[in-house]
């Protein structure tokens, strides 16, 4: 719960920070600026997925087992290598995001316009691959709070930046904000790994290949399954830019971003911590079964509140969070969010496959589940327009969180423990109610109903995790640590 709270202070300001990054956009360039910063975005978060070797995530298996074993040793060594090999794939990638912009350019904005713009962002990938190899340094040897402050510094960093870049340069600000921002993200996180470990084995790059073989293997299978998430989200994002424009992109991209990133923030929380304990633990079958059950009870519990105040009041919450011209993004995040609870669970749960390795069933999952998303998506958007898509991330997570739970009891014997499914359904009422209510034609009573789901399923998920964990001892240990 310590992991994962973000009561603590670091966790909270980053958000604040995220929030004011895209209202900065959304106020000063409106939501044709938000659709090209994702345009520009999307790809390059394919191709760093592409050409990174999936070792931001493999890294962080192999040096939280080594750190687990207590060899200080092989620990630095494996880090030696994945350093060695970033370097590689980073020059790869920005080689490759140079040789193919005009393609990029073409496929994205249906121009050669932005070619120039897609060859500076190769430096951009550069910064953010080695950035993520020190993150994976500082999660592998679970070092929380140097990993929490290198996020917090490189995105202050990059805020403070971006304001006047916008603010003068206008469309113009947007590739300097991006490359200056991801930058940042690399500078404090060398630093940080830095101070944690000073001195590190030296080794070349034909032994870094041999040695690093089994990170790379197990990366290269994580890397497939996360290019074609990657490649899904950037397809959807053209499909809406090719269909409505960039102003219908940046109204969904909007919706996206508050999905994944403001309301999704919670699950990076979570992963900080949860991944490593989990793949240390994993060959014991009852640890495993309760590791996931924690995971998913805090999950549900701390998300339900949330999900149930961005129902109630997406129409104020939105224009805040962005501007009175993101109204169109309503009806999506409404839909979308509520798919939210059942990600809590499956999400817990699919952590296993990672933990256990098993990269070819980690690959054929990721494939059906996106090539399953990118229908829905589509057919939803056709139907429907951008609540469409709400509705059909819905469906989608619905439907993934069945699919999960089959996935892991057949492969694994896995079973979430019988006591979870009672406090799931409570938070599923919640959030459905919530929806229900939105449809009141009354406006006093409409918000009125809303407030009283809001205030009693937050206190319900304080109580239940006051119970389990002694949550008001847990927030009392933080606020005097601040003090302190």
């Amino acid at each position: 719960m310590k992991a994962t709270s973000l009561f603590g202070g670091v966790q909270v300001l980053q958000i604040l920070i995220a929030i004011a990054r895209g209202k900065v956009l959304a106020m000063l360039l409106g939501p044709e600026g938000t659709g090209i910063s994702n345009l520009l975005i999307r790809p390059l978060q394919l191709i760093t997925a592409a050409t990174n070797l999936g070792l931001d995530q493999s890294a962080v298996k192999e040096i939280s087992g080594k750190h687990a074993e207590g060899n200080e040793d092989a620990t630095s060594r494996t880090i030696a290598i994945l350093k060695q090999l970033v370097w590689v794939t980073a020059t790869v990638g920005a080689v490759i995001m140079a040789i193919f912009s005009p393609l990029l350019s073409e496929i994205t904005f249906n121009s050669q316009e932005y070619t120039w713009s897609f060859v500076w962002l190769g430096l951009a990938l550069a910064f953010n691959q080695l950035a993520m190899s020190r993150i994976a340094i500082l999660q592998g040897l679970r070092k929380l709070a140097f990993l929490a402050k290198a996020n917090l510094y490189g995105a202050l960093a990059g805020l403070i930046v971006t304001i006047p870049l916008y603010y003068f340069f206008k469309f113009d600000g947007i590739l300097p904000a991006i490359v200056a921002t991801a930058g940042f993200l690399f500078f404090f996180a060398h630093y940080f790994a830095r101070k944690e470990i000073k001195k590190y084995p030296t080794v070349s790059t034909k032994t870094a290949f041999g040695e690093g073989k089994e990170m790379i293997r197990l990366g290269l299978s994580m890397s497939v399954s996360g290019i074609i998430g990657l490649l899904v989200a950037y397809l959807i994002l053209v499909y809406v830019r090719m269909q409505g424009g960039e102003q219908e992109a940046g109204y969904y991209a909007a919706g996206i971003v508050i999905l994944n990133s403001y309301v999704g923030l919670i699950f990076n929380a979570m992963a900080t911590d949860y991944f490593p304990r989990l793949s240390a633990i994993c060959a014991d079958k009852k640890e495993t079964a309760q590791t996931v059950f924690e995971q998913a009870f805090i999950g549900v519990l701390l998300i339900t509140p949330i999900i149930v105040a961005f129902v109630a009041y997406a129409p104020i919450i939105i224009p805040l969070l962005y501007s009175g011209e993101f109204d169109n993004s309503v009806a999506l995040v409404r839909w979308g969010i509520l798919g939210m609870v059942f990600k809590a669970a499956s999400w817990s749960m699919g952590y296993v496959i990672l933990a256990k390795g098993d990269s070819s069933l980690f690959m054929k999952t990721a494939i059906g589940f996106n090539s399953l998303l990118l229908g829905l998506n589509v057919l939803g958007y056709q139907l429907y327009g951008l609540e469409g898509i709400g509705m059909s991330m819905l469906l989608y997570l619905m439907i993934h969180f069945i699919a999960v739970r089959i996935i892991v009891f057949y492969r694994y014997g896995f079973r979430m423990p019988k006591g979870f499914y009672p406090i799931f359904m409570v938070c599923l009422v919640f959030c459905g109610a919530a929806f229900g209510a939105t449809y009141i034609a009354t406006p006093i009573l409409k918000y009125g109903v809303l407030a009283i789901l809001i205030g009693i399923s937050s206190l319900y998920s304080f109580r239940r995790l006051d119970a389990k964990i002694g949550f008001k001892t847990l927030i009392a240990s933080i606020l005097k640590k601040k003090k302190q």
